[in-house]
């Protein structure tokens, strides 16, 4: 089982009407790092609804030939990671469903930790299921409320008191598109605003992408309606204590995002800092294992006055090894992911800063690489507590018996991996990330935001 990476969704609706189907290309090209299996658009115009996803990275699916054959002035679109069991066109999204009322289309980021009871219960009324995603579920039950509602954003707030779990997102009928984040807002969610046009985003990094202004951040449990009147918010319900997931800024996001108010950048500098007052090392450099490790590593350098240098040429060419499916996948792309740059570390002593480790075989690989790469010395230090239990809200940790930090203590890890020394944040620092002490971080205590009693069996990101 792999540790997943979350899913991007990115929405927009233009009131001047102009074909928004091209700035969807460029902001799910922003998000490519939150999804690299399968992507899509729905966009509609004059009540029309035309759509194309397919298995693959945004520039080879989202190609120019078939941006121009799309026309509209609202869409959706979405970027998404699945396990190898799912790497199927049919689980692309952005889901289009036709049904009494009309057309809907939904693009989800999140996990439902009830799937499996909601799919059951709708498959008892006769749902026929054409693909295992959340997404589904949920266009499903809002479909299902629709019948006995005024409008698609009362069915969509009545369908969401059926939901427990993660989910961001993005609902477009014929004449409205609304956004959505769950009550505890375990997922991000954005919004903002490009001449006569408001833009919906996982990350801000996305607005930047089409030149859009940040306006603020979706609320947890709020629903956010636009349509030809303008921006409304058309209710919130939050948790009693949002729990936005902290893995977003420790590893998920890109880092010139701002999530929820907090820099992605600042967070993991500030992380960085920590770790080099609670694992201090005599060392040469500090290097950062590419892309999430490296601005933890600017950090470790400026608290500890250890010289941060480029440790690693990244082939840019290449997904992140976390995301692949299958371990060889995996083991093969850590080799064409990265090359130390042995003019930086050849005789010296090196701090290597990586932003998590999970089942340590990856770790294990780059230390080696350093190694043989010439390093007198790898200290590595993690930008994460340790991983000691499993998410039911996105992020699909593998079982506890596959986690490093639950088979071995911190010196056998050590020696597994290779290192001379290692060194995790500790879990009750946190807070200092971000600022605030609302967060989810069940992952690293298995202190849950609400009762989790089986792990769900979803695995749509």
């Amino acid at each position: 089982m792999a540790l997943h990476e979350e899913c991007g969704v990115f929405g927009i609706y233009d009131f001047d009407g102009g074909n928004v189907a091209p700035y969807v290309a460029y902001g799910l090209v922003a998000l490519q790092h939150r999804g690299q299996e399968s992507c899509g658009i729905a966009i509609t115009r004059d009540r029309e609804v035309a759509s194309y996803k397919d298995l693959g990275l945004v520039a080879d699916v989202l190609t120019q030939k078939v941006l121009d054959s799309l026309d509209g002035n609202m869409a959706i679109g979405h970027v998404r990671y699945s396990t190898a069991s799912e790497v199927s066109r049919e689980n692309a999204q952005p889901l289009v469903m036709h049904y009494k009322k009309g057309t809907l289309s939904l693009a989800h980021n999140g996990n439902l930790s009830n799937r499996t009871d909601l799919r059951d219960k709708l498959a008892g009324t006769g749902a026929v299921f054409q693909t295992t995603t959340d997404a589904e579920t949920i266009a499903y039950l809002i479909a299902k409320e629709r019948i006995y509602s005024h409008s698609v954003e009362e069915a969509i707030c009545k369908a969401m008191l059926n939901l427990k779990g993660a989910y961001s997102l993005l609902v477009m009928s014929p004449q409205k598109l609304i956004a959505v984040r769950d009550p505890y807002g375990f997922r991000p969610l954005v919004i903002g605003k490009m001449d006569n046009a408001y833009v919906f985003a996982s990350e801000t990094c996305a607005l930047d992408a089409v030149g859009a202004d940040y306006v603020r951040d979706v609320e947890p449990g709020e629903v956010v309606m636009v349509d030809q009147n303008g921006l409304t918010s058309v209710s919130k319900t939050p948790a009693p204590k949002p729990a936005p997931c902290i893995f977003e800024y420790i590893y998920f996001s890109r880092p010139d995002s701002v999530m929820d108010g907090v820099s992605v950048l600042k967070a993991r500098q500030i992380a960085g800092q920590l770790l080099a007052k609670q694992h201090p090392v005599e060392a040469d450099v500090v290097i950062g294992v590419p892309d999430s490790g490296i601005d933890a590593a600017v950090g470790y350098a400026k608290g500890s006055g250890i010289p941060y240098e480029r440790g690693f040429i990244k082939n840019g060419y290449v997904g992140r090894s976390f995301i692949k499916p299958k371990q060889s996948e995996r083991a093969l792309a850590v080799k064409l992911k990265i090359n130390p740059l042995g003019d930086n570390i050849r005789g010296k002593r090196v701090v290597m800063i990586d932003d998590s480790i999970v089942r340590g075989t990856t770790s294990a690989k780059i230390v080696k690489m350093l190694r043989d790469a010439g390093a007198k010395e790898v200290h590595m230090r993690v930008a994460s507590p340790h991983f000691l239990w499993p998410c039911y809200f996105g992020t699909d940790i593998p079982d506890r018996s596959n986690l490093a930090s639950v088979k071995y203590s911190d010196e056998e890890l050590c020696k597994i991996i290779g290192a001379d020394s290692l060194g995790f944040l500790d879990i009750n620092c946190l807070h200092e990330l971000v600022g605030k002490q609302e967060f989810c971080k069940a992952c690293f205590s298995g202190e849950y935001p609400y009762d989790v009693h089986k792990k769900s069996d979803s695995e749509d990101l």
